[in-house]
């Protein structure tokens, strides 16, 4: 019996050990998916296979480096690759902006998760609203009630 017990304590070390080896988080806004992949390294960042310095979008690249500001320098041991689809370039910025911060939580424990609370609450917790279809007799204005006309 108690060599069993053992047995088993030594495989969920393992499995444990393992598990920080590769961390892998989802991100998601609106239609966008990302999902991240963290794991030891020199402190790079990845999105769609291509580094961060290279977005052309000054914003975008601030947006997306606030977790690892807000982090510290502990980060820099650690390499992101993120994979995003769907959506558009700002709903994908803020789902890897989302994946990077929940890897970075999982690192670091629950001091930098309310570190990330109190500044922005989407870094961590999806944002569920959606468009809303359109209606049927005015579907190319949208969904709600357009402006009232003058029949005179």
């Amino acid at each position: 019996m108690e060599k069993k017990k053992k047995l088993k304590k030594i495989i969920e070390k393992a499995k444990e050990k393992k598990k920080k080896e590769m961390i892998f988080t989802v991100g998601k806004r609106k239609k966008a998916v990302a999902r991240c992949t963290v794991k030891k390294g020199s402190g790079l960042v990845l999105i769609n296979s291509k580094p961060l310095e290279h977005m052309k979008s000054e914003v975008l690249r601030l947006r997306l480096s606030e977790p690892l500001i807000m982090a510290g320098e502990g980060w820099k041991s650690y390499d992101f690759m993120v994979n995003v689809k769907g959506g558009g370039v700002s709903g994908q910025a803020d789902a890897a902006r989302q994946s990077i911060a929940r890897g970075l939580v999982e690192i670091f424990g629950t001091g930098l998760k309310e570190r990330f609370m109190n500044y922005d609450r989407n870094l961590l917790v999806y944002d569920p609203r959606r468009t809303e279809p359109h209606k049927p007799p005015r579907s190319s204005q949208g969904p709600r009630r357009a402006k009232q006309k003058s029949k005179r």
